[in-house]
C-alpha cells in the first residue's frame, strides 16, 4: 500500500491538480476527479491545456451478460459547466462514479471511485518515481496510471480497461503546428504493448516536435486502436464507445486525421471478492527547448537518453517496481517522522515544483529554473538567485542539483569584477552574464548557500574551484559607488533586491543577508587559509553591532533610507529598470515598515550553523513584532493594491509589511500589502529556530488550510507563476524542527529536536537519507552515502557503530 498523508472528498477535489512527470521533463496533472489536465510537457506552461480527447474508461461484463461502462472519473463539479456552448467541462459526456476520494502523499495520488450501480470499485494509482539523492531516478518522461480494480461481487467478471489519447503533436497550449500526425501500434520488449503518436507534418526543429507513447504493462488480452473511425457529430466518440462496450476490446479503425486518437485497451477476468491491476504507462519526448526569453535551441536533458517516447517507456518498465519500492520507501520515512502534518504536506507538497515547467535541465545536465510558470510561458527567466535563495529542498534532498546551481552561479554568471548576474543568460557559453545586473540579496545570498552547499557535502573541489568567484564576488560589495563602498560592514548603497526594486540606505534584509555573507566567507576563507577570513569577521563584528544599535526601533529592524547625492555615484551595475527613477529622490522603499522576512539572513545562518548574527532579544522581539504587526486573520477588510494570494474572510496569513508607527512612504515597496507563502514559510523558519515553535507552526498551518483543494490546488503555492520556486523555503522546517545538522567536511551528525516526545527523525544530506531513532539511537541509511564520524542527540554523544 502507498503511504497517503491527506484525504480530499466533495468539493475539495475541485482545483486539485497532482504533476506526474519527472525532474526537468515537464508534468500532465491529475485532476481531483481523475480527469487528465494541464498537459505541460512540450516545453513550456500550458494551464488548462489537454489534448481534445483524454481519458480513461471501464467495462464489466457478469456471466449473465450484464453490461456495465464507465469514466474512470468521479463527479463533475458542476461550477465547472454551463452547458456546450459555456465553460464546458472535459469528458463531459461520458457516465462516471459517484463518489470519489482522493488520498494523497507527494508524488503518490489516489482516487478511490465507488458507485453502487457498478459491480466494481476502482483506484486509480498515479506516481512518478521521486527518489531524494538520486536525481537519475527521479526524471523518467513517464506517468504511471494504474488502476486496481476490485470485484465486489461473489461471481468473476470480465473487466476491461481502455485509455484513449489524441495524438496532440504539434500543440502546446499556446501554438498549434500540428500536421501529418499518425499512430503505430508498438510492442515490448518488458511486456509493454501500446501505440506510438508521432508526426510526419510538424517540423523536426518546432519546439512543439516529438513523440508520445501510451502502453499497458503486462497485459493480458490487449487491444488497441491507432486511429478513431472519422465521423462527424460526435459520432466518432459513438463508434469508440460502442466498439469498447460491445466485448471490451478495441477493434482497429482507419483514420485521416491531422490529429488522429490512440487507444489501447487491457481486458481480463477478475475473481469474486479479488483485485486486479490494470497498469497503463504515459511517456513523452519533446526535445527542442528553447532558451528562457530567447529563440535559440538549449535542449533538454532527458530526451538525449531515449530516440523517442516509446523508448523512454520501454526503459522504464523494468525499474518500475524497484523505483516504485525506493518512492514509497522515501514518502514512508519521510511520514514515520515526528512532525505535525501541515509541516509535511508543505515540505513534501512543495516538492512537486521540482518536476514542473518551473525546471528544466539541458543537454549537460545542469539545472535550472524559472522563479514561477504563469499559465503559458515561464515567469521570471534566469535561476533568479534572489528568488531561488530561500528554497532549501535541493540541499537536503538532491545536493547534486543544488551544486548545479552554485556552478552556474559563480563559474559562469560571475565577472572577474564580482558582478554576479542575478538572471542567467543561456546558452552559458554565449550569453550566462547578458544581465548585467547584480543583486544585493542574490549575490549575498549564494555566499551563504555555497557555505551551506560545501559543508553539506565535504566536497573540497567544489569550493576551490569556486572560491576566486566567490571572493570577487564579497569583494564586489566594496567597490567605490557599491553595497558597502565605504567598507565598514553595513549596506549603505543602492541594493536591488527580490522586491524588484533598489533599497538606499542600510536596511535589515539586505543586512542581515550581509551578516551571513561575512560569516559565510571567514569560514570558507579560514579553511583554505585564505587572510580574507580577517576582514570578514571585522566587518561582521562592525556590521552587527551597527544594525542592532542604528535599525533595532524597541521592536524590529527599520530601513533607514539614504539617497545618493547624484546618480553617478551609484555603480555600474547596481540598477535594474524597475525601481526609482531618480535614485537621489527614491520612492518604492520600505522605510519604517515592519518587514515579514526583514531577519532572512538570521535564518538562513541558523540552518548554515553560522550562529547568532544579532542581538538574540532583538532577534525575538522582531519575530514576535511580525506576527503581531502583520498577521491578519480575515481578509475581508484588507485593502490591496497588488496581486492577492489571499482573499477569504476566514482565511489567516502573513501580510509582507505593516507601518504600525505610521510614517509609511507615500510609495512603499510594490508588494507591501500583499502575501506570499515563501516569505510566510522563511518566517515560520525563523520562529521555529529562535524557539518560537508554536507560532512558527501555525503559519504553517495557515498556509496549507489556503491550498485545501477547493479554494487552491495543494500542489501550487504560487507567487510570480504557479509552482512558484520561493515556496519550497518549507523544506527548512523539516530540518529545523529536527536540530539537525550534518557536516560532510567532518562526518558530525546532530539532533537537537525542538518537538518534545520526538522520537523517529527524517533526516537528509543531498546526498543520503534516512531515520534516526532518538530511544534506541538507532541511525538508519536508506539511500546515498553517507560519511559519518560522529553522532550526537541534545549534545551527548552517541556510538556510530
Amino acid at each position: 500500500m502507498w503511504p497517503i498523508l491527506r484525504t480530499y472528498t466533495g468539493r475539495n477535489l475541485r482545483r486539485i491538480a497532482l504533476p506526474l512527470g519527472g525532474i526537468g521533463t515537464g508534468t500532465v496533472s491529475l485532476g481531483g476527479r481523475g480527469n487528465l489536465r494541464d498537459w505541460e510537457v512540450v516545453n513550456r506552461p500550458a494551464k488548462g491545456f489537454r489534448p481534445g480527447t483524454a481519458f480513461f474508461a471501464l467495462r464489466t461484463e457478469a456471466a449473465d451478460g450484464t453490461v456495465v461502462a464507465r469514466a474512470v472519473e468521479g463527479p463533475l463539479d458542476l461550477s465547472e459547466y454551463e452547458g456546450a456552448h459555456g465553460s464546458g467541462a472535459q469528458n463531459h459526456g461520458l457516465p462516471r462514479f459517484r463518489e470519489a476520494t482522493f488520498a494523497t502523499a507527494y508524488p503518490f495520488g489516489r482516487l478511490a471511485l465507488h458507485d453502487d450501480d457498478v459491480p466494481v470499485d476502482v483506484a486509480l494509482e498515479a506516481f512518478n518515481p521521486f527518489v531524494p539523492t538520486d536525481v537519475e531516478a527521479s526524471s523518467w518522461p513517464v506517468a504511471v496510471l494504474r488502476f486496481a480494480v476490485t470485484n465486489r461481487s461473489t461471481a468473476p467478471l470480465t473487466v476491461s480497461v481502455a485509455g484513449a489519447l489524441q495524438n496532440f503533436i504539434g500543440r502546446d497550449g499556446t501554438s498549434d503546428v500540428a500536421a501529418g500526425n499518425y499512430n503505430t501500434a508498438a510492442s515490448g520488449p518488458a511486456g509493454v504493448e501500446g501505440v506510438l503518436m508521432r508526426s510526419r507534418g510538424v517540423a523536426p526543429e518546432a519546439e512543439q516536435y516529438g513523440s508520445v507513447a501510451l502502453g499497458v504493462l503486462d497485459g493480458a488480452d490487449v487491444s488497441r486502436r491507432t486511429g478513431w473511425a472519422d465521423r462527424t457529430w460526435g459520432d466518432s466518440l459513438l463508434d469508440f464507445w460502442d466498439d469498447f462496450t460491445a466485448d471490451g476490446r478495441l477493434d482497429e479503425r482507419v483514420s485521416e486525421s491531422a490529429t488522429p486518437v490512440a487507444s489501447v485497451a487491457d481486458r481480463r477476468t477478475v475473481a469474486g471478492g479479488a483485485t486486479e491491476r490494470f497498469t497503463f504507462l504515459l511517456a513523452w519526448h519533446f526535445p527542442n527547448r528553447r532558451g528562457w526569453e530567447n529563440p535559440e535551441f538549449v535542449g533538454n536533458h532527458y530526451t538525449t537518453l531515449y530516440d523517442d517516447a516509446w523508448a523512454a517507456l520501454t526503459r522504464f518498465a523494468p525499474v518500475l517496481d524497484d523505483l516504485e519500492r525506493r518512492t514509497v520507501g522515501f514518502v514512508s520515512s519521510f511520514l514515520a517522522g515526528d512532525l505535525p502534518d501541515e509541516v509535511k504536506e508543505a515540505a513534501l507538497f512543495n516538492l512537486s515544483t521540482l518536476r514542473t515547467q518551473t525546471v528544466f535541465r539541458t543537454p549537460d545536465g545542469r539545472f535550472f529554473g524559472w522563479e514561477g510558470c504563469s499559465d503559458h510561458e515561464g515567469s521570471c527567466f534566469g535561476s533568479c538567485t534572489h528568488v531561488w535563495n530561500y528554497e532549501q529542498a535541493t540541499p537536503y534532498l538532491f545536493g547534486e542539483i543544488a551544486r548545479s546551481l552554485r556552478e552556474v552561479e559563480f563559474a559562469h554568471a560571475t565577472a572577474e569584477n564580482g558582478l554576479m548576474s542575478f538572471r542567467v543568460g543561456l546558452p552559458l557559453a554565449t550569453n550566462a552574464r547578458d544581465w548585467k545586473v547584480a543583486a544585493a540579496d542574490g549575490q549575498l545570498g549564494c555566499l551563504v548557500k555555497l557555505y551551506r552547499d560545501w559543508r553539506l557535502s565535504g566536497d573540497d573541489e567544489l569550493l576551490r574551484s569556486l572560491w576566486p568567484a566567490a571572493r570577487r564576488a564579497l569583494e564586489f560589495c566594496w567597490i567605490p559607488g557599491g553595497w558597502d563602498a565605504d567598507r565598514d560592514g553595513v549596506m549603505e548603497g543602492c541594493q536591488h533586491n527580490t522586491m524588484d526594486v533598489e533599497y538606499y540606505g542600510p536596511n535589515p534584509q539586505m543586512q542581515s543577508w550581509y551578516l551571513a555573507a561575512l560569516r559565510s566567507c571567514e569560514e570558507m576563507a579560514t579553511y583554505l587559509g585564505d587572510p580574507l577570513a580577517g576582514e570578514c569577521r571585522k566587518l561582521f563584528e562592525n556590521g552587527r553591532a551597527w544594525m542592532d544599535e542604528h535599525l533595532f526601533n524597541g521592536e524590529y529592524y527599520r530601513h533607514l533610507v539614504q539617497p545618493p547625492a547624484s546618480a553617478d555615484d551609484v555603480a555600474p551595475g547596481l540598477r535594474e529598470t524597475m525601481g526609482a527613477a531618480d535614485p537621489t529622490h527614491p520612492v518604492l522603499q520600505l522605510g519604517d515598515g515592519c518587514l515579514v522576512d526583514q531577519l532572512v539572513g538570521q535564518h538562513l545562518a541558523r540552518i548554515t550553523q553560522l550562529g547568532t548574527l544579532l542581538d538574540d532579544s532583538h532577534v525575538a522581539t522582531t519575530l514576535r513584532s511580525i506576527l503581531k504587526h502583520n498577521g491578519l486573520s480575515g481578509f475581508a477588510g484588507h485593502f490591496n493594491h497588488m496581486r492577492s494570494y489571499v482573499l477569504g474572510a476566514d482565511e489567516s496569513a502573513v501580510l509582507m509589511c505593516s507601518y504600525p508607527r505610521g510614517n509609511r512612504p507615500e510609495r512603499p515597496f510594490p508588494y507591501f500589502t500583499e502575501v506570499m507563502t515563501g516569505f510566510e514559510h522563511i518566517l515560520a523558519v525563523g520562529l521555529i529556530s529562535e524557539g518560537l515553535v508554536d507560532e512558527g507552526l501555525k503559519v504553517i498551518a495557515d498556509i496549507r488550510q489556503r491550498y485545501d483543494g477547493e479554494r487552491r490546488n495543494p500542489y501550487d503555492e504560487a507567487e510570480c507563476g504557479h509552482h512558484y520556486a520561493r515556496a519550497m523555503a518549507s523544506w527548512g522546517a523539516v530540518v529545523q524542527l529536527a536540530g539537525f545538522d550534518y557536516d560532510g567536511r567532518t562526518g558530525a551528525m546532530r539532533f537537537s529536536p525542538r518537538l518534545p516526545g520526538t522520537r523517529t527523525i527524517f533526516w537528509s544530506t543531498g546526498d543520503a537519507f534516512g531515520t534516526f531513532d532518538t530511544t534506541t539511537h538507532q541511525l538508519h541509511v536508506q539511500e546515498g552515502t553517507l560519511h559519518l564520524t560522529s553522532l550526537q542527540l541534545n549534545g551527548a554523544e552517541l556510538p556510530t557503530v
